[in-house]
């Protein structure tokens, strides 16, 4: 008996994830308390950095709440970080936690009036090469005043419609009925082929659209939060801020567009699939006949929703509220006018949210121990030990290496307190500081697209639903993503370094 139970417990514990996987996720539980007692608190530290980057890197084997849940239930029990301090990043980052519990569903529920629109550019526009450009160009506009993961949040709804049309009409099911896309058994073997090339395709548009919010996100003020945080510390307003940061974001603006255009045009780093003719054909059918079909009733919908975004740009753009009430709202008005009154339909809008919401607070907890362990520590007395020439280049190359290991708020958030303190203590100059202040704002956003770590956007992007359908894994985005660093991270370095 006990042997069949010793085996039930095996066999449940991270459920079908390969034993591979389930052993090393238990070696991690037993070396933390190990190098904790024996070596160092700040050594657990950094395996366990290096531990939670695993469970992100293998998300496709398991989903990384759980094993990264458990890394950290261990980190707080051996007082690595304390539950006060979790809470505390926790409240300072609640505003992102409201936007993803609110923004994604109400994203969620305008998947009609997107999957209208991308269908319009995705089938008018032949060239592969300017359909990415118009993706990654769209995203940085877009990014440059609204939330990224919101833009990113339009991206996958519509790449999920679009997935989800094909794979219903390929398998003999009716595209607009609910039913599983996410198997392909019923899939015909003559569509295998197609779908593999569809799968290319999708996940090119998906990588061009995350690294244009990145793009975008460090040009102004509202880009990304730790822009607003930087610019708080400076005293600049909308103005002052992208005139201060552009000797750096606008080159790297138009070296990341041409460096899209490249990679689609030269094949290179898995870019350049085209969209199959079959998989073509079966979306214009399925646009041509929603047109045919389209009701009263559904073309009320669409206004109803071309409305409520409307209000949810100008609401971002003047920033009338918190970017998770404006979802809240865009959620009740389009709900409201447009007859989805069940709590069913309702909760189906928060499916995709809620399990990224949980595993960005176990992400946080990851923070806090960085933070109360202080790992970064000796890397920023180490900068500003420097020369003041060599700063600004360090400081880039620093903000960036942590920021794609850990939260780029974070990273900012401990260099601009730091420079700050040095600034008020008379250490430096004030034309100094600002430009320390731009290096840690495009530090901690250009070459922290490396890993889906260091964007909120590119995490999102990999433990979304499209993700396991378009088969984009850790590995991928990171090889994917490579060009776009090395590009971005060598022009941001040369102009904070030459340039400011």
């Amino acid at each position: 008996m006990s042997g069949s139970m010793a085996q039930a417990f095996a066999h449940n514990f991270l459920g079908h994830s390969p034993r591979w996987y389930k052993a090393s996720i238990v070696a991690f539980l037993l070396l933390n308390p190990l190098l904790f007692y024996t070596v160092s608190p700040a050594a657990a530290g950094w395996c366990l950095v290096i531990e939670f980057i695993f469970t992100l890197a293998m998300a496709l084997k398991c989903y990384p709440l759980m094993p990264g849940g458990l890394l950290l239930v261990e980190a707080m029990l051996l007082g690595m970080a304390t539950p006060q301090a979790l809470y505390d990043e926790l409240v300072h980052n609640f505003p992102v936690i409201l936007l993803l519990m609110f923004m994604v569903a109400g994203i969620y529920f305008m998947k009609e009036l997107l999957l209208f629109l991308f269908s319009r550019l995705l089938l008018g526009v032949r060239s592969k090469a300017l359909l990415a450009l118009l993706f990654c160009f769209l995203s940085a506009f877009l990014s440059a005043f609204l939330d990224a993961l919101t833009v990113t949040a339009v991206i996958i709804s519509a790449a999920v419609g679009f997935y989800s049309v094909y794979h219903r009409v390929a398998s003999g099911n009716d595209p607009r009925q609910d039913s599983a896309f996410g198997d392909d058994q019923q899939l015909p073997a003559l569509h295998h082929d197609d779908l593999e090339q569809f799968r290319a395709f999708l996940r090119s548009l998906l990588m061009h659209g995350a690294v244009g919010t990145a793009l975008g996100g460090v040009c102004t003020l509202v880009g990304e939060p730790q822009n607003l945080l930087i610019g708080h510390e400076m005293g600049w307003h909308f103005v002052d801020f992208f005139s201060k940061v552009a000797p750096v974001s606008l080159p790297v603006l138009v070296a990341g567009l041409v460096t899209c255009v490249l990679l689609e045009k030269l094949r290179w780093f898995g870019y350049g699939t085209l969209l199959p003719d079959n998989v073509r054909q079966v979306l214009a059918n399925y646009a041509a006949e929603d047109n045919a079909q389209r009701t009263s009733r559904q073309r009320a919908a669409l206004l109803v929703q071309g409305l409520a975004a409307l209000i949810l740009i100008v609401g971002l753009a003047l920033h009338v509220a918190e970017v998770g009430l404006i979802g809240l709202l865009v959620i009740v008005l389009i709900t409201a006018f447009t007859g989805i009154t069940d709590e069913h339909r309702v909760g189906n809008a928060f499916k995709d949210a809620m399990p990224f919401t949980a595993l960005l607070v176990v992400f946080f907890a990851v923070v806090a121990v960085i933070h109360q362990q202080q790992l970064f520590t000796p890397l920023i007395e180490w900068v500003l030990a420097l020369p003041a020439d060599q700063q600004p280049g360090m400081l880039f190359i620093a903000n960036g290496l942590l920021s794609a290991i850990s939260d780029n708020v974070f990273v900012a958030t401990i260099y601009i307190t730091e420079v700050k303190q040095a600034f008020i203590s008379g250490q430096m100059s004030r034309e100094h500081f600002e430009t320390l202040a731009i290096a840690i704002n495009t530090g901690t956003n250009l070459p922290s697209v490396a890993t889906p770590n260091g964007q909120a956007a590119f995490l999102f992007l990999l433990t979304s639903a499209i993700a396991p359908l378009v088969r984009l894994s850790y590995g991928r985005m990171v090889w994917m993503a490579l060009p776009y660093t090395v590009v971005m991270g060598l022009l941001g370095w040369y102009a904070v370094s030459y340039w400011l």
